[in-house]
């Protein structure tokens, strides 16, 4: 059989993949097998794939496959997260195009609109995952607002709740005008911007003034919006430059309130001037400091971060940077602005719209962490749960000590309603709620009546809970958790997670709490965290930046092998991946690779009918023990990179030996003495390659897979991916052929080397002087055909010495035979590469030595010219010592 001259991922991928869910492989079942689960980390319905999607992916198929291969009942469970701010952001932005909000069709009907969403496009991202061949169990695809999943969810709140770990209170919390609710710590990462630090002055009340009290005291903010909201000034109880303002009255400047001084060790007498304004409402510090000292809380702000009737009637209605300009214009006018200087501000961004984060006081629910986190605490102190890389033990650890309470009510429509009614009589839901809970009824449905009034008049809470707060319970509510049944038995804890850092805290953690406290195990037994996606110069890859590189464009252009193969390449342990069009190309060519050294191997069979199965290797030369003992070497390192979670190094032991081992060395050996031992072991190194780089490269494994089924007579194995992993085969012959075959393949590398070096073209065939002896003399007679070839050579000769040796090894010596005038013109030509590559080193030396470039440059670009330096260092001194011997 002869296979086509190229190959074409597009007319192969759908095909395969086609055959894989037809056939069902992808299914798994309560069985005798040992289980190995995966649970995805379910992406939002509003997500399209990206590249971080598919190098996360990636590696959940990789380990899938392979623990298919090895017998383990695999499960991958899919589904969808309905990411609630995300998701109502899409609505509300198609709504806008109509001229209409939420508000303005109603809660019923909006909730309406978001399924109609959902079911439309809410999949999308399950459909790309699809062309990059995830293996997923589809037919169990669960959505975290599944009726099953939300029964899950109500347990829990019900259960945290009855056990005190839920409560409302009104805090300081992370506010996002944009999208009008409440996020948590996690969702308001913090950045560095450019800011002001505005010095104004507050006068102090006449009545106050006295000896060494000054006529105003001058306070340093960044947000004087705020200033319209504060209830007290504040020092350190030590700063001895203002003990006499201790019983003075100070006047907020504009409204001329009357305002406190206080004293906390929590000022930092370093920052501005040492005193500070304290606004409760609109701080987290200042709420702090206003519970403890008795503060009056003032909230200037409506939700849309606009100024309220409490700011004024001169600023009410101004959105709050608006609202900046016009009190700093006033505060000039008075004259009250001593100066202002450049401050970089350390501030909060919604994660959703990326939003500059409000402190607001708010009444919202909270969990109670630091109980739940102290057995999280301990399974991984005590490696019940593992971390690779390692190091991300500690970070977890580090943020569990210092848990703070979690927010999870959100003020938006779309996800789990809170089930949390109020009764009217008891006035619990009025207009001014509280953090009493009289008349607040905790329950799964919604009940007949209040206990504690017998009124039926109830109406349920408007917020939802955090979208993490459904998350949290994924590894077990996708198997209908809090419902007993086999498969949760049976598949639960599960075995990896495979995630990206940025959601450690988000979800791994909180995945751990939650299933101590419900299920009373761990959830995973192995976190493995994947680096980030950045372009070439080290930078995040980011829509807005516009550096994106779209993984649906390189499966088109290259095949979805190729993106996969050349992902795991670059993905080592923990590190982040740097990415650009060029890299895919690896992939690609090892894709075309496999294609063509398969279609060769079959060109020289000339279909002959074989059985892999009776391969014996004791009836083979040394070229075939060498290359056995090489594959058996590959499958069991490659099983033991993969059970450890360091694909990378799978991939590049399975790409070391098809490419450098088989390719370049064995199939070109056996041109030139080829028999069915030699077919046999052609084919057996063939398939066992392929089904090592299955996981991988599951598509063009399977196309060739098939095609070989119907060529060789090879057990009848249905599909490559529930193959048996290949096993490794006993050698019984002699080891010392692999030596010999080793020594004589790096002496042929050193000729070829040698020749390149000395500037001797490829194509011109040389003589050489050999002094060998032994079996290795005999081995280079016997072996002579295939030697001759492949290091270019017209004839070598063995002589009994040698005046110099280009090559020596403790068995070998070896000489080319050069005339006088072609001595001459290789040593110029070996003067001027060395020449050339010690400006090379130098000018690579001078980068390295430079901090402006050490400090600038991202990680892969100095490591990349760290190891250019280094190869181009050593070979200028191999040169340096060739020159010499042929002079």
């Amino acid at each position: 059989m002869q296979l086509n001259t190229k190959y074409f991922p597009k007319e192969v991928e759908e095909k395969i993949y086609k055959f894989w869910i037809e056939n069902d492989y992808f299914s798994s079942k309560v069985s005798d097998r040992l289980p190995f689960c995966i649970v995805i980390p379910p992406p939002n319905i509003t997500g399209i794939l990206h590249m971080g999607h598919a190098l996360n992916n990636t590696i959940q198929d990789v380990l899938v496959r392979f623990k298919r291969m090895r017998q383990y009942e695999s499960l991958w469970m899919p589904g969808t997260d309905h990411a609630g701010i995300a998701t109502q952001n899409v609505v509300e932005r198609q709504l806008a195009k109509e001229k209409l909000t939420k508000e303005a069709v109603g809660r019923e009907e909006f909730l309406k609109l978001l399924w109609d969403w959902k079911t439309e496009y809410g999949s999308t991202i399950i459909e790309q995952l699809k062309k990059l061949g995830a293996s997923c169990d589809w037919k169990r695809t669960r959505f975290t607002m599944d009726e099953e999943y939300s029964l899950a969810v109500k347990e829990v709140f019900v259960k945290l709740f009855n056990k005190g770990l839920i409560y409302r209170g009104e805090y300081i919390i992370n506010w996002c005008p944009r999208c009008k609710t409440a996020l948590s710590d996690e969702e308001a990462p913090h950045r560095e911007i450019e800011g002001w630090l505005y010095y104004i002055r507050y006068p102090v009340k006449s009545a106050s003034l006295k000896k060494g009290v000054p006529p105003y005291v001058v306070v340093a903010t960044t947000r004087p919006e705020t200033m319209l909201g504060d209830t007290a000034v504040a020092i350190h109880p030590h700063d001895q430059r203002y003990r006499s303002l201790k019983d003075a009255v100070v006047t907020l400047p504009i409204v001329e309130r009357e305002l406190k001084v206080i004293e906390d060790e929590l000022i930092d007498p370093e920052f501005g001037t040492g005193i500070v304004k304290v606004t409760p409402a609109h701080d987290p510090v200042d709420f702090t400091l206003g519970k403890k000292h008795k503060l009056s809380f003032l909230n200037i702000m409506y939700e849309d971060a606009t100024l309220n009737d409490n700011a004024t009637e001169e600023f009410a209605g101004m959105d709050r940077f608006e609202a900046r300009q016009a009190i700093l214009d006033v505060l000039k006018k008075k004259k009250l602005i001593e100066r202002k200087e450049p401050y970089k501000i350390n501030a909060g961004h919604c994660y959703r719209c990326h939003t500059l984060i409000e402190p607001r006081l708010s009444l919202q629910w909270f969990v109670r962490m630091k109980p739940l986190a102290e057995p999280a605490i301990r399974v991984v102190e005590t490696d019940q749960i593992r971390f690779y890389p390692e190091r991300w033990k500690k970070v977890y650890l580090n943020w569990m000590y210092n848990i703070e309470d979690w927010c999870i009510s959100r003020q938006i429509w779309w996800g789990h309603r809170l089930p949390v009614y109020y009764c009217k009589k008891c006035q619990a839901a009025s207009n001014e709620p509280s953090e009493d809970i009289r008349g607040v009824i905790v329950s799964g449905t919604k009940p007949d009546m209040c206990p504690e009034c017998g009124s039926p008049e109830l109406v349920q809470d408007q917020d939802v809970l955090d979208t993490w707060f459904s998350s949290w319970l994924w590894p077990f509510a996708t198997f209908y958790w809090p419902q007993k049944n086999q498969e949760l038995d049976y598949f639960y804890p599960t075995s990896v997670l495979v995630t990206a850092s940025e959601i450690l805290f988000f979800w791994v953690a909180r995945m751990i709490m939650a299933a101590l406290e419900f299920t009373g195990s761990i959830p995973f037994r192995d976190v493995v965290i994947h680096g980030t996606v950045r372009d070439r110069q080290g930078i995040k890859m980011s829509k807005s930046l516009g550096n994106i590189i779209d993984p649906l464009d390189i499966i088109e252009k290259f095949g979805a092998d190729s993106l996969r193969f050349s992902l795991m390449m670059l993905a080592s342990a923990g590190s982040d991946v740097y990415l650009s069009d060029e890299k895919f190309l690896v992939g690609r060519n090892f894709a075309n690779k496999i294609w063509n050294a398969t279609r060769l191997i079959l060109l020289k069979i000339d279909e002959e009918h074989l059985n892999v199965e009776d391969l014996d290797c004791d009836s083979g030369g040394a070229p075939e023990t060498w290359i056995i003992d090489h594959l058996n070497e590959t499958i069991s390192k490659t099983a033991h990179y993969l059970d450890a979670y360091r694909i990378n190094e799978a991939t590049k032991q399975i790409y070391d030996f098809f490419w450098h081992h088989f390719c370049d060395w064995y199939v070109e050996i056996a041109k030139d003495n080829f028999t069915v031992h030699t077919a046999k072991v052609l084919l057996h190194c063939l398939i066992a390659s392929l089904k090592m780089l299955a996981p991988i490269m599951p598509f063009i494994t399977e196309e060739i897979f098939q095609l070989l089924k119907s060529t060789v007579n090879f057990p009848k194995e249905e599909s490559i991916m529930i193959s048996p992993w290949p096993r490794e085969i006993s050698l019984a012959g002699d080891k010392r052929d692999i030596y010999l075959v080793n020594t004589v393949i790096e002496m042929i590398k050193e000729i070829r080397n040698i020749k390149l070096d000395l500037g001797v073209p490829a194509t011109k065939r040389i003589s050489l002087r050999v002094k060998s002896s032994g079996e290795l003399r005999d081995f280079l007679t016997f072996h002579k055909a295939w030697i001759v070839r492949l290091a270019g050579l017209k004839d070598f000769e063995f002589v009994d010495g040698l005046r110099r040796a280009l090559y020596k090894t403790e068995d070998i010596e070896v000489d080319f035979c050069l005339e006088k005038i072609d001595r001459d013109k290789f040593l110029v030509s070996l003067e001027k590469k060395i020449e050339d590559l010690g400006s090379q080193c130098d000018r690579i030396s001078q980068k390295l030595n430079n901090e402006g470039f050490l400090k600038k440059a991202p990680p892969e670009t100095v490591m990349r010219e760290r190891e250019r330096f280094n190869s181009l260092s050593t070979q200028k001194e191999r040169l340096s010592q060739l020159k010499e011997v042929v002079r």
